[in-house]
Protein backbone atom coordinates (compact mmCIF):
# COMPACT_ATOMS: atom_id res chain seq x y z
CA UNK A 1 0.00 0.00 0.00
CA UNK A 2 2.94 1.96 -0.06
CA UNK A 3 3.40 2.16 -3.64
CA UNK A 4 -0.66 3.48 -3.71
CA UNK A 5 0.23 6.42 -1.67
CA UNK A 6 3.45 7.68 -3.01
CA UNK A 7 1.45 7.91 -6.41
CA UNK A 8 -1.46 10.19 -4.78
CA UNK A 9 1.97 12.04 -2.59
CA UNK A 10 1.35 14.75 -0.26
CA UNK A 11 -2.31 15.30 0.56
CA UNK A 12 -3.83 12.12 0.00
CA UNK A 13 -3.54 10.21 3.50
CA UNK A 14 -7.07 10.66 4.58
CA UNK A 15 -8.68 9.14 1.03
CA UNK A 16 -6.04 5.90 1.42
CA UNK A 17 -7.04 5.44 4.91
CA UNK A 18 -10.78 5.43 3.27
CA UNK A 19 -10.20 3.03 0.85
CA UNK A 20 -8.10 0.42 3.21
CA UNK A 21 -11.06 0.24 5.31
CA UNK A 22 -13.72 -0.52 2.57
CA UNK A 23 -11.55 -3.13 1.77
CA UNK A 24 -11.50 -4.88 4.83
CA UNK A 25 -15.35 -4.95 5.25
CA UNK A 26 -15.43 -5.80 1.70
CA UNK A 27 -13.72 -8.81 2.75
CA UNK A 28 -15.23 -10.29 5.32
CA UNK A 29 -18.45 -9.85 3.71
CA UNK A 30 -17.73 -11.41 -0.69
CA UNK A 31 -15.44 -14.04 -2.07
CA UNK A 32 -11.85 -13.03 -1.39
CA UNK A 33 -11.61 -13.65 -5.77
CA UNK A 34 -14.05 -10.33 -6.32
CA UNK A 35 -12.04 -8.25 -4.05
CA UNK A 36 -8.66 -8.28 -5.31
CA UNK A 37 -10.36 -7.38 -8.92
CA UNK A 38 -11.83 -4.44 -7.43
CA UNK A 39 -8.20 -3.10 -6.10
CA UNK A 40 -6.58 -3.90 -8.89
CA UNK A 41 -9.05 -1.78 -10.87
CA UNK A 42 -9.03 1.36 -8.03
CA UNK A 43 -5.04 0.61 -7.95
CA UNK A 44 -4.78 0.98 -11.66
CA UNK A 45 -7.60 4.11 -12.12
CA UNK A 46 -5.92 5.98 -9.70
CA UNK A 47 -2.21 6.21 -11.15
CA UNK A 48 -4.43 6.76 -14.53
CA UNK A 49 -5.48 9.79 -13.25
CA UNK A 50 -2.50 10.95 -11.31
CA UNK A 51 -0.38 10.88 -14.48
CA UNK A 52 -3.46 12.58 -16.44
CA UNK A 53 -3.51 15.25 -14.33
CA UNK A 54 0.53 15.93 -13.39
CA UNK A 55 0.86 16.09 -17.26
CA UNK A 56 -2.35 18.70 -17.28
CA UNK A 57 -0.42 20.72 -15.23
CA UNK A 58 3.02 20.10 -17.38
CA UNK A 59 1.73 21.11 -20.02
CA UNK A 60 0.01 24.39 -18.91
CA UNK A 61 3.19 25.65 -17.55
CA UNK A 62 5.25 25.17 -21.21
CA UNK A 63 2.46 27.18 -23.37
CA UNK A 64 4.86 29.68 -24.30
CA UNK A 65 4.85 29.77 -28.11
CA UNK A 66 8.51 29.43 -29.61
CA UNK A 67 9.56 32.29 -31.96
CA UNK A 68 11.11 31.31 -35.12
CA UNK A 69 13.26 33.63 -36.86
CA UNK A 70 10.64 33.98 -39.79
CA UNK A 71 8.04 35.06 -36.64
CA UNK A 72 10.58 37.88 -35.42
CA UNK A 73 11.31 39.53 -39.04
CA UNK A 74 7.45 40.21 -38.87
CA UNK A 75 7.03 41.83 -35.61
CA UNK A 76 7.05 45.27 -35.60
CA UNK A 77 10.06 47.24 -33.74
CA UNK A 78 8.91 49.88 -31.55
CA UNK A 79 11.57 52.49 -30.96
CA UNK A 80 10.92 56.08 -30.83
CA UNK A 81 10.72 57.99 -33.92
CA UNK A 82 13.88 60.24 -35.10
CA UNK A 83 14.07 63.02 -37.79
CA UNK A 84 16.00 62.17 -41.03
CA UNK A 85 19.67 63.55 -41.11
CA UNK A 86 19.13 66.08 -43.76
CA UNK A 87 20.28 69.52 -43.12
CA UNK A 88 18.09 72.42 -43.99
CA UNK A 89 18.51 75.25 -46.16
CA UNK A 90 16.54 78.44 -44.03
CA UNK A 91 16.41 81.89 -45.83
CA UNK A 92 17.29 84.64 -43.72
CA UNK A 93 14.36 86.57 -45.10
CA UNK A 94 11.98 84.61 -43.18
CA UNK A 95 11.48 81.72 -45.32
CA UNK A 96 9.74 78.06 -43.97
CA UNK A 97 11.73 75.92 -42.54
CA UNK A 98 11.06 72.71 -44.58
CA UNK A 99 8.87 70.03 -43.00
CA UNK A 100 11.21 67.10 -41.78
CA UNK A 101 9.04 64.11 -41.56
CA UNK A 102 10.15 61.70 -38.72
CA UNK A 103 11.19 57.73 -39.83
CA UNK A 104 10.23 54.93 -37.93
CA UNK A 105 12.67 52.07 -37.81
CA UNK A 106 11.00 48.85 -38.43
CA UNK A 107 12.20 46.05 -40.29
CA UNK A 108 8.00 44.48 -41.28
CA UNK A 109 7.42 44.02 -45.00
CA UNK A 110 5.87 46.59 -46.47
CA UNK A 111 2.19 46.04 -47.52
CA UNK A 112 0.53 47.60 -50.48
CA UNK A 113 -1.68 50.80 -49.81
CA UNK A 114 -5.30 51.81 -50.58
CA UNK A 115 -6.27 49.28 -53.36
CA UNK A 116 -7.59 51.09 -56.41
CA UNK A 117 -11.69 51.16 -55.85
CA UNK A 118 -13.74 51.72 -59.09
CA UNK A 119 -17.05 50.46 -59.24
CA UNK A 120 -19.30 50.42 -62.00
CA UNK A 121 -21.27 52.79 -61.18
CA UNK A 122 -18.28 54.86 -59.79
CA UNK A 123 -17.34 57.60 -63.39
CA UNK A 124 -17.09 60.37 -61.55
CA UNK A 125 -13.73 62.81 -61.24
CA UNK A 126 -14.15 63.62 -57.49
CA UNK A 127 -12.07 61.44 -55.04
CA UNK A 128 -14.25 58.66 -52.69
CA UNK A 129 -15.78 60.58 -49.38
CA UNK A 130 -14.65 57.32 -47.08
CA UNK A 131 -12.02 57.93 -44.64
CA UNK A 132 -8.28 57.98 -44.92
CA UNK A 133 -5.24 57.40 -42.92
CA UNK A 134 -2.88 60.08 -42.80
CA UNK A 135 0.11 59.50 -45.16
CA UNK A 136 2.17 56.60 -43.85
CA UNK A 137 5.53 57.58 -43.15
CA UNK A 138 7.70 54.61 -44.39
CA UNK A 139 10.64 52.98 -42.46
CA UNK A 140 14.11 52.81 -43.54
CA UNK A 141 17.05 50.52 -43.06
CA UNK A 142 20.53 51.85 -41.32
CA UNK A 143 21.86 51.31 -44.38
CA UNK A 144 23.09 54.40 -46.26
CA UNK A 145 21.37 55.07 -49.53
CA UNK A 146 23.44 55.39 -52.64
CA UNK A 147 24.43 58.80 -54.25
CA UNK A 148 22.32 60.00 -56.93
CA UNK A 149 23.72 59.99 -60.64
CA UNK A 150 25.86 62.55 -61.58
CA UNK A 151 23.23 64.89 -63.63
CA UNK A 152 21.35 65.62 -60.42
CA UNK A 153 23.56 68.15 -59.76
CA UNK A 154 22.15 70.00 -61.96
CA UNK A 155 18.20 70.45 -59.60
CA UNK A 156 20.89 73.27 -57.85
CA UNK A 157 21.53 75.19 -61.10
CA UNK A 158 17.88 74.82 -61.99
CA UNK A 159 16.46 76.48 -58.47
CA UNK A 160 20.03 78.90 -58.41
CA UNK A 161 17.79 82.43 -59.37
CA UNK A 162 15.72 82.10 -56.17
CA UNK A 163 18.67 80.63 -53.53
CA UNK A 164 19.42 83.79 -52.46
CA UNK A 165 15.77 85.39 -51.82
CA UNK A 166 13.79 82.48 -51.74
CA UNK A 167 10.04 81.94 -53.31
CA UNK A 168 7.19 84.17 -52.42
CA UNK A 169 3.48 83.66 -53.08
CA UNK A 170 3.74 87.04 -55.68
CA UNK A 171 6.52 85.20 -57.88
CA UNK A 172 4.39 82.02 -57.96
CA UNK A 173 1.44 83.52 -59.20
CA UNK A 174 3.40 85.07 -62.02
CA UNK A 175 4.20 82.32 -63.05
CA UNK A 176 0.56 81.44 -63.75
CA UNK A 177 0.50 83.66 -66.95
CA UNK A 178 1.15 80.52 -69.37
CA UNK A 179 0.98 77.67 -66.54
CA UNK A 180 -1.13 75.22 -67.55
CA UNK A 181 -2.05 73.85 -64.18
CA UNK A 182 -1.33 74.95 -60.91
CA UNK A 183 -0.62 71.67 -58.33
CA UNK A 184 -0.63 71.94 -54.51
CA UNK A 185 0.74 69.40 -52.04
CA UNK A 186 -0.76 69.88 -48.75
CA UNK A 187 -0.31 66.57 -45.77
CA UNK A 188 0.16 63.87 -48.53
CA UNK A 189 -3.02 64.86 -50.53
CA UNK A 190 -2.69 66.41 -54.21
CA UNK A 191 -4.72 69.35 -55.29
CA UNK A 192 -4.78 70.69 -58.83
CA UNK A 193 -6.20 73.76 -60.38
CA UNK A 194 -6.44 73.92 -64.21
CA UNK A 195 -6.01 77.21 -66.39
CA UNK A 196 -6.02 75.53 -69.78
CA UNK A 197 -6.24 72.58 -71.65
CA UNK A 198 -2.57 70.73 -72.76
CA UNK A 199 -1.67 69.05 -76.09
CA UNK A 200 -3.33 65.41 -75.44
CA UNK A 201 -2.67 63.83 -72.35
CA UNK A 202 0.23 65.75 -71.34
CA UNK A 203 -0.98 67.09 -67.94
CA UNK A 204 -2.95 64.32 -67.51
CA UNK A 205 0.49 61.58 -66.95
CA UNK A 206 2.26 64.39 -65.50
CA UNK A 207 -0.28 64.90 -62.85
CA UNK A 208 -0.40 61.26 -62.95
CA UNK A 209 3.36 61.04 -62.12
CA UNK A 210 3.10 63.37 -59.24
CA UNK A 211 0.50 61.05 -57.38
CA UNK A 212 2.81 58.33 -57.93
CA UNK A 213 5.36 60.50 -56.22
CA UNK A 214 3.57 60.51 -53.41
CA UNK A 215 2.30 57.09 -53.21
CA UNK A 216 6.06 56.00 -53.54
CA UNK A 217 7.51 58.20 -50.79
CA UNK A 218 3.92 58.75 -48.16
CA UNK A 219 4.57 61.41 -45.84
CA UNK A 220 8.10 62.08 -47.15
CA UNK A 221 6.92 64.89 -49.63
CA UNK A 222 6.41 68.41 -48.42
CA UNK A 223 3.81 70.80 -48.59
CA UNK A 224 4.46 73.08 -51.76
CA UNK A 225 2.32 75.07 -54.55
CA UNK A 226 3.97 75.19 -58.21
CA UNK A 227 2.38 76.38 -61.81
CA UNK A 228 3.02 73.35 -64.49
CA UNK A 229 3.54 74.62 -68.42
CA UNK A 230 3.27 71.82 -70.09
CA UNK A 231 3.96 73.40 -73.87
CA UNK A 232 7.47 72.68 -75.06
CA UNK A 233 9.05 75.71 -75.61
CA UNK A 234 10.92 77.84 -72.67
CA UNK A 235 9.42 80.97 -71.70
CA UNK A 236 11.01 82.25 -68.58
CA UNK A 237 13.61 84.75 -70.55
CA UNK A 238 17.01 85.16 -68.33
CA UNK A 239 17.56 88.11 -69.81
CA UNK A 240 14.28 90.02 -67.90
CA UNK A 241 15.95 89.40 -64.83
CA UNK A 242 19.19 90.64 -64.76
CA UNK A 243 20.94 92.60 -63.13
CA UNK A 244 20.94 94.18 -59.68
CA UNK A 245 17.74 95.57 -58.88
CA UNK A 246 15.51 93.07 -61.07
CA UNK A 247 12.84 91.00 -59.28
CA UNK A 248 12.83 87.86 -59.36
CA UNK A 249 12.39 85.56 -62.30
CA UNK A 250 8.45 83.52 -61.90
CA UNK A 251 9.16 79.74 -60.77
CA UNK A 252 7.73 77.69 -63.69
CA UNK A 253 8.48 74.04 -64.34
CA UNK A 254 8.23 72.58 -67.60
CA UNK A 255 10.08 69.48 -69.88
CA UNK A 256 12.69 71.27 -71.36
CA UNK A 257 14.84 74.35 -70.94
CA UNK A 258 18.03 75.98 -72.98
CA UNK A 259 20.96 78.51 -72.07
CA UNK A 260 18.71 81.40 -72.38
CA UNK A 261 15.89 80.75 -69.91
CA UNK A 262 15.10 80.10 -66.56
CA UNK A 263 12.23 77.49 -66.59
CA UNK A 264 12.76 74.47 -63.93
CA UNK A 265 13.16 71.38 -65.95
CA UNK A 266 10.96 68.27 -64.98
CA UNK A 267 10.34 65.05 -66.05
CA UNK A 268 8.09 64.51 -69.12
CA UNK A 269 4.77 62.60 -69.45
CA UNK A 270 6.21 60.24 -71.48
CA UNK A 271 7.78 58.38 -68.51
CA UNK A 272 4.22 57.08 -67.76
CA UNK A 273 2.89 56.94 -71.06
CA UNK A 274 1.69 57.91 -73.95
CA UNK A 275 -1.25 56.67 -75.03
CA UNK A 276 -1.88 58.44 -78.39
CA UNK A 277 1.16 57.00 -80.22
CA UNK A 278 0.88 54.03 -77.77
CA UNK A 279 3.98 54.59 -76.03
CA UNK A 280 4.06 52.51 -72.91
CA UNK A 281 5.48 53.47 -69.36
CA UNK A 282 9.22 53.88 -69.31
CA UNK A 283 9.56 50.98 -66.92
CA UNK A 284 7.92 48.81 -69.50
CA UNK A 285 9.46 50.05 -72.39
CA UNK A 286 12.90 50.03 -71.24
CA UNK A 287 12.90 45.72 -70.57
CA UNK A 288 11.46 45.89 -74.37
CA UNK A 289 14.50 48.15 -75.23
CA UNK A 290 16.39 46.08 -73.43
CA UNK A 291 15.79 42.66 -75.05
CA UNK A 292 15.51 44.34 -78.71
CA UNK A 293 19.22 44.79 -77.92
CA UNK A 294 19.80 41.10 -77.47
CA UNK A 295 17.78 40.45 -80.71
CA UNK A 296 21.06 42.16 -83.36
CA UNK A 297 24.21 42.35 -81.86
CA UNK A 298 25.75 45.65 -82.71
CA UNK A 299 28.62 43.76 -85.78
CA UNK A 300 25.71 42.14 -87.21
CA UNK A 301 23.88 45.67 -87.71
CA UNK A 302 22.89 47.48 -90.83
CA UNK A 303 26.11 49.98 -91.21
CA UNK A 304 24.05 52.80 -91.61
CA UNK A 305 22.35 55.76 -89.94
CA UNK A 306 18.82 55.26 -88.66
CA UNK A 307 15.78 57.95 -88.01
CA UNK A 308 12.05 57.36 -87.99
CA UNK A 309 10.04 60.52 -86.73
CA UNK A 310 7.21 63.22 -87.61
CA UNK A 311 9.19 65.77 -89.70
CA UNK A 312 6.29 68.30 -90.36
CA UNK A 313 7.25 69.43 -86.57
CA UNK A 314 10.25 71.47 -87.64
CA UNK A 315 12.23 72.92 -90.49
CA UNK A 316 15.64 71.13 -89.18
CA UNK A 317 13.64 68.01 -89.83
CA UNK A 318 12.52 68.78 -93.41
CA UNK A 319 16.48 69.61 -93.66
CA UNK A 320 17.15 66.37 -92.20
CA UNK A 321 15.46 64.41 -94.98
CA UNK A 322 17.64 65.62 -97.78
CA UNK A 323 20.44 63.42 -96.60
CA UNK A 324 18.06 59.97 -97.37
CA UNK A 325 20.04 57.77 -99.62
CA UNK A 326 18.81 58.56 -103.64
CA UNK A 327 20.15 57.28 -106.57
CA UNK A 328 22.76 59.95 -107.06
CA UNK A 329 24.00 60.50 -103.24
CA UNK A 330 24.80 58.05 -100.16
CA UNK A 331 25.18 60.21 -96.74
CA UNK A 332 24.85 56.46 -95.37
CA UNK A 333 21.43 57.61 -93.82
CA UNK A 334 17.91 55.66 -94.06
CA UNK A 335 15.48 58.06 -92.77
CA UNK A 336 11.59 57.78 -92.66
CA UNK A 337 8.89 59.88 -92.25
CA UNK A 338 6.60 58.65 -89.43
CA UNK A 339 3.08 58.72 -90.09
CA UNK A 340 0.82 58.18 -86.92
CA UNK A 341 -2.21 58.91 -88.49
CA UNK A 342 -2.07 55.56 -90.44
CA UNK A 343 0.65 54.17 -87.63
CA UNK A 344 -3.01 53.90 -85.41
CA UNK A 345 -4.96 52.68 -88.15
CA UNK A 346 -3.02 49.96 -88.66
CA UNK A 347 -2.10 48.87 -85.14
CA UNK A 348 1.18 50.82 -84.48
CA UNK A 349 2.75 47.60 -86.31
CA UNK A 350 5.48 49.63 -87.67
CA UNK A 351 6.39 51.66 -84.57
CA UNK A 352 7.31 49.32 -81.69
CA UNK A 353 10.64 50.90 -80.36
CA UNK A 354 11.67 47.56 -79.17
CA UNK A 355 12.20 46.40 -82.54
CA UNK A 356 13.88 49.66 -84.35
CA UNK A 357 17.12 49.01 -82.71
CA UNK A 358 18.66 47.42 -86.19
CA UNK A 359 21.17 49.73 -87.41
CA UNK A 360 24.56 50.37 -85.72
CA UNK A 361 23.62 54.19 -85.71
CA UNK A 362 20.61 55.98 -84.75
CA UNK A 363 19.81 59.93 -85.38
CA UNK A 364 18.59 62.17 -82.64
CA UNK A 365 17.12 65.41 -84.04
CA UNK A 366 14.99 68.22 -82.10
CA UNK A 367 11.29 68.38 -83.30
CA UNK A 368 9.72 71.94 -82.56
CA UNK A 369 11.65 71.89 -78.90
CA UNK A 370 13.40 69.38 -77.35
CA UNK A 371 11.70 65.28 -78.31
CA UNK A 372 10.78 62.34 -75.72
CA UNK A 373 12.45 60.58 -78.28
CA UNK A 374 16.40 60.97 -77.09
CA UNK A 375 15.93 58.23 -74.56
CA UNK A 376 14.69 55.83 -76.65
CA UNK A 377 17.48 56.29 -79.15
CA UNK A 378 19.97 56.26 -76.41
CA UNK A 379 18.15 52.87 -75.08
CA UNK A 380 19.24 51.62 -78.30
CA UNK A 381 22.26 50.34 -77.88
CA UNK A 382 23.33 51.99 -81.11
CA UNK A 383 25.76 54.83 -81.96
CA UNK A 384 23.88 57.68 -81.16
CA UNK A 385 24.07 60.64 -83.86
CA UNK A 386 23.02 63.93 -81.77
CA UNK A 387 22.10 66.82 -84.43
CA UNK A 388 23.37 70.19 -82.34
CA UNK A 389 20.14 70.64 -79.96
CA UNK A 390 19.29 73.52 -78.71
CA UNK A 391 17.53 72.29 -75.75
CA UNK A 392 17.65 70.19 -72.72
CA UNK A 393 15.76 67.70 -70.88
CA UNK A 394 16.56 67.23 -67.19
CA UNK A 395 19.18 64.66 -67.55
CA UNK A 396 20.68 65.10 -70.83
CA UNK A 397 23.26 67.59 -69.32
CA UNK A 398 25.04 64.64 -68.05
CA UNK A 399 25.67 63.47 -71.46
CA UNK A 400 28.88 63.52 -72.88
CA UNK A 401 30.11 63.82 -76.95
CA UNK A 402 32.36 60.90 -78.02
CA UNK A 403 31.49 59.55 -74.43
CA UNK A 404 27.95 58.59 -74.72
CA UNK A 405 26.97 60.07 -78.36
CA UNK A 406 28.43 61.25 -81.69
CA UNK A 407 28.17 65.28 -82.05
CA UNK A 408 26.53 66.02 -85.68
CA UNK A 409 26.32 69.78 -87.35
CA UNK A 410 23.14 71.71 -87.02
CA UNK A 411 24.39 73.67 -90.50
CA UNK A 412 25.60 70.66 -92.92
CA UNK A 413 23.69 67.22 -91.23
CA UNK A 414 24.17 65.24 -94.49
CA UNK A 415 27.97 65.49 -94.70
CA UNK A 416 28.12 65.08 -90.99
CA UNK A 417 26.28 61.91 -90.60
CA UNK A 418 28.32 60.63 -93.66
CA UNK A 419 31.46 60.85 -91.45
CA UNK A 420 30.68 59.36 -88.41
CA UNK A 421 29.09 56.07 -90.13
CA UNK A 422 32.79 56.12 -91.96
CA UNK A 423 34.54 56.58 -88.69
CA UNK A 424 32.39 54.48 -86.85
CA UNK A 425 33.05 51.31 -89.61
CA UNK A 426 36.63 52.32 -89.90
CA UNK A 427 36.68 52.28 -85.87
CA UNK A 428 34.17 49.50 -84.53
CA UNK A 429 35.18 48.59 -80.74
CA UNK A 430 35.27 52.52 -80.42
CA UNK A 431 32.10 53.08 -82.10
CA UNK A 432 30.65 49.89 -80.34
CA UNK A 433 32.09 51.16 -77.16
CA UNK A 434 30.14 54.44 -76.77
CA UNK A 435 26.97 53.10 -77.68
CA UNK A 436 27.39 50.94 -74.60
CA UNK A 437 27.66 53.33 -72.60
CA UNK A 438 24.71 55.34 -73.61
CA UNK A 439 22.29 52.31 -72.96
CA UNK A 440 23.98 51.32 -69.79
CA UNK A 441 23.54 54.97 -69.08
CA UNK A 442 20.10 54.91 -70.06
CA UNK A 443 19.34 51.32 -68.55
CA UNK A 444 20.98 52.10 -65.01
CA UNK A 445 21.27 55.86 -64.30
CA UNK A 446 17.29 56.73 -65.97
CA UNK A 447 15.75 53.51 -64.57
CA UNK A 448 12.39 54.74 -63.24
CA UNK A 449 13.22 54.42 -59.88
CA UNK A 450 16.20 57.16 -60.39
CA UNK A 451 13.20 59.36 -62.26
CA UNK A 452 11.18 59.42 -59.31
CA UNK A 453 14.11 60.56 -57.14
CA UNK A 454 14.93 63.05 -59.50
CA UNK A 455 11.26 64.38 -58.69
CA UNK A 456 11.84 63.77 -54.77
CA UNK A 457 14.86 65.82 -54.69
CA UNK A 458 13.71 68.35 -56.83
CA UNK A 459 10.30 68.77 -55.28
CA UNK A 460 11.79 68.88 -51.90
CA UNK A 461 14.62 71.76 -52.70
CA UNK A 462 11.82 73.67 -54.64
CA UNK A 463 9.68 73.63 -51.84
CA UNK A 464 12.49 74.62 -48.88
CA UNK A 465 13.03 77.96 -51.06
CA UNK A 466 9.02 79.02 -50.19
CA UNK A 467 8.55 82.19 -48.01
CA UNK A 468 5.14 81.16 -47.13
CA UNK A 469 2.61 78.53 -46.75
CA UNK A 470 0.67 76.55 -48.98
CA UNK A 471 -2.53 75.99 -48.77
CA UNK A 472 -5.70 75.03 -51.40
CA UNK A 473 -7.04 77.26 -53.25
CA UNK A 474 -10.78 77.88 -53.49
CA UNK A 475 -10.51 76.58 -57.55
CA UNK A 476 -8.08 73.36 -57.12
CA UNK A 477 -9.53 69.88 -56.78
CA UNK A 478 -7.75 67.12 -55.18
CA UNK A 479 -6.82 64.01 -57.53
CA UNK A 480 -6.54 60.81 -56.30
CA UNK A 481 -6.10 56.95 -58.09
CA UNK A 482 -10.13 56.95 -58.63
CA UNK A 483 -10.37 60.47 -60.19
CA UNK A 484 -7.40 59.93 -62.66
CA UNK A 485 -8.28 56.10 -63.30
CA UNK A 486 -12.05 55.91 -62.98
CA UNK A 487 -12.97 57.52 -65.83
CA UNK A 488 -10.41 56.56 -68.21
CA UNK A 489 -10.94 54.76 -71.70
CA UNK A 490 -8.80 52.32 -73.46
CA UNK A 491 -4.83 52.31 -73.45
CA UNK A 492 -5.33 55.39 -71.09
CA UNK A 493 -6.78 53.45 -68.24
CA UNK A 494 -4.31 50.87 -69.14
CA UNK A 495 -1.30 52.64 -68.96
CA UNK A 496 -2.09 53.83 -65.58
CA UNK A 497 -2.63 50.98 -64.07
CA UNK A 498 0.42 49.28 -65.62
CA UNK A 499 2.79 52.36 -63.67
CA UNK A 500 0.88 52.70 -60.59
CA UNK A 501 2.76 52.73 -57.28
CA UNK A 502 1.53 49.43 -55.99
CA UNK A 503 3.25 49.96 -52.58
CA UNK A 504 5.77 52.25 -50.80
CA UNK A 505 9.36 52.06 -51.65
CA UNK A 506 11.00 49.86 -49.02
CA UNK A 507 14.15 52.31 -49.27
CA UNK A 508 14.99 55.81 -48.83
CA UNK A 509 15.74 57.55 -52.42
CA UNK A 510 19.25 58.05 -53.26
CA UNK A 511 21.37 60.83 -52.11
CA UNK A 512 21.55 64.21 -53.59
CA UNK A 513 25.01 65.43 -54.86
CA UNK A 514 26.32 68.24 -53.97
CA UNK A 515 26.32 71.83 -56.30
CA UNK A 516 29.04 72.30 -58.61
CA UNK A 517 31.19 74.21 -57.40
CA UNK A 518 32.22 76.99 -60.33
CA UNK A 519 35.57 75.56 -61.13
CA UNK A 520 33.93 72.12 -61.69
CA UNK A 521 31.36 73.24 -63.23
CA UNK A 522 33.52 75.43 -65.73
CA UNK A 523 35.69 72.17 -66.20
CA UNK A 524 32.58 70.09 -67.39
CA UNK A 525 31.51 72.61 -70.11
CA UNK A 526 35.00 73.38 -71.40
CA UNK A 527 35.05 69.24 -71.47
CA UNK A 528 32.29 69.32 -73.28
CA UNK A 529 33.01 72.11 -76.22
CA UNK A 530 36.27 70.72 -76.76
CA UNK A 531 35.14 67.29 -77.51
CA UNK A 532 32.44 68.60 -79.66
CA UNK A 533 35.16 70.79 -81.53
CA UNK A 534 37.45 67.86 -81.72
CA UNK A 535 35.16 66.04 -83.87
CA UNK A 536 34.50 68.98 -85.78
CA UNK A 537 38.35 69.00 -87.07
CA UNK A 538 38.22 65.44 -87.22
CA UNK A 539 35.82 65.94 -90.27
CA UNK A 540 36.96 68.95 -91.59
CA UNK A 541 40.27 67.10 -92.17
CA UNK A 542 38.52 63.96 -93.40
CA UNK A 543 36.75 65.83 -96.38
CA UNK A 544 39.76 68.33 -96.85
CA UNK A 545 41.81 64.67 -98.01
CA UNK A 546 39.18 63.70 -99.22
CA UNK A 547 38.85 66.71 -102.01
CA UNK A 548 42.69 66.68 -102.35
CA UNK A 549 42.73 62.94 -103.65
CA UNK A 550 40.32 64.35 -106.77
Amino acid sequence: MQGFQSVFGIGSDMYYRHVSATICRAVNKTHTRTMVLFVVAVFVGAFISTRWIDATITSSKSTKPILTAKAVLHEPSHQNPTPPKKPSHHHQNGSRAPTQPKILKTHHKQTPQNPLLCPSENHTRTCPARGRPSPTVRSYDDVDPPSCPDYFRWIHEDLRPWKARGISKEMVERAKRTATFRVVVLDGRVYVERFKRAFQTRDVYTLWGILQLVRLYPGLVPDLELMFDCVDWPVVMSRDYGGRNASAPPPLFRYCGDEETLDIVFPDWSFWGWPEINLKPWESLLKDLKEGNERVKWMNRKPYAYWKGNPAVAPTRQDLLKCNVSERQDWNARLYAQDWISESQQGYKQSDLGSQCTHRYKIYIEGSAWSVSEKYILACNSLTLIVKPRYYDFFTRGLMPVHHYWPIREDDKCRSIKFSVNWGNSHKQKAQAIANTASNFIQEDLKMEYVYDYMFHLLNEYAELLTYKPTKPKKAVEICLESMVCPARGLEKKFMVESMVKAPKESSPCTLPPPFDPVTLRVWLRRKQNSIRQVEIWEKGAWESQNTKL
